[in-house]
């Protein structure tokens, strides 16, 4: 007998499982822009039993849909890179084999602007600026995740701004407050600094796939010192507008945020990469709080 006949093949997988195309939605990655769509709902002020099937399907939308769309774009895109930086993905691993990472990008755009029509006509708005910000981030062209500045920009305001806006925009039917809006601006402009912390885990194959990401381009200590310095300085003018506006104690527990955050970054500057996902459960946590603060006090001036 040869040698192999005692050996079993295994056939390639064709249909991925339940569990895997979960997996490539990636849950975890659905909290920041829910939690930003929830600081939304409480800046519009609006009582939640008058609203609360927009609530309900905002928070699918903002969640599984959107962002769970964007996750399935991204590593249908990224899958050579994640070949070098995490083959264990659903895609690279083939345990979602052939082309159905794209097909499901595809259909939960589909479904996402299928659910944001029927919620109102700003919602379907910004849930299509969302959309063509995850396909514009991660397409060959123009694939913004290439640059350190466009990409992290992107990520931050589809995340937190473009989510916390849907959030109000939801709850009120039409535009938000301009002083909301205000808002909205401002913690996406931080936000930058939190998704270039995020590039610190794929440097090397950010390298060898020409991805110019700030950790990339200007190093690690100097792209970390950078994303400290975008993070506080918004925050700041939150806390500023805060007082500005007549809520001296909301602002006072930004301004604790800011003070705590600092504390946190100088731990991180000693070692950026290794302590990035650190920063992300002590410092990243403080800022979203604060965010939640500001719009529980400018909800109050609705």
């Amino acid at each position: 007998m040869g040698a192999d006949a005692g050996m079993t093949t295994i056939p390639a997988r064709t249909l991925p499982r339940p569990r895997d195309l979960l997996e490539l939605a990636k849950p975890v990655t659905w909290f920041p822009p829910m939690w930003a769509y929830l600081c939304g709902v409480v800046s519009a002020s609006v009582p939640l039993a008058e609203r609360w099937p927009q609530l309900v399907a905002g928070m699918l939308l903002a969640g599984p849909l959107v962002c769970g769309t964007s996750q399935a774009v991204n590593d249908w895109f990224d899958r050579d890179v994640d070949a070098i930086n995490e083959p264990g993905r659903p895609i690279p691993s083939g345990r979602v084999p052939g082309r159905w990472g794209l097909g499901v990008a595809v259909a939960g755009t589909l479904v996402s602007l299928a659910v944001a029509a029927l919620i109102g006509p700003v919602v379907l708005g910004a849930t299509v600026v969302g959309l063509l910000l995850a396909w514009g981030y991660s397409t060959p062209w123009p694939r913004l995740k290439r640059s350190g500045w466009w990409g992290p920009a992107t990520t931050g305001f589809a995340y937190e701004g473009l989510t916390w806006f849907t959030g109000a925009a939801a709850m009120t039917g039409g535009m938000p407050d301009a002083r909301v809006l205000a808002l909205v601006l401002l913690f996406s402009v931080g936000a930058h600094g939190i998704m270039t912390l995020n590039d610190f885990k794929a440097v090397e194959g950010d390298r060898r796939m020409g991805i110019r990401s700030l950790p990339v381009v200007l190093g690690e200590a100097c792209a970390a010192r950078l994303a400290c310095v975008v993070m506080t300085l918004p925050q700041l003018a939150v806390v500023a507008l805060l007082w500005r506006w007549g809520l001296p104690w909301h602002a006072a527990l930004v301004g604790v945020g800011v003070i705590l955050q600092l504390g946190f970054m100088r731990r991180l500057l000693t070692a950026p990469a290794a302590l990035a996902p650190w920063y992300n459960g002590t410092g990243v946590l403080t800022y979203v709080l604060g965010m939640l603060v500001a719009a529980i006090g400018v909800g109050s001036l609705q």
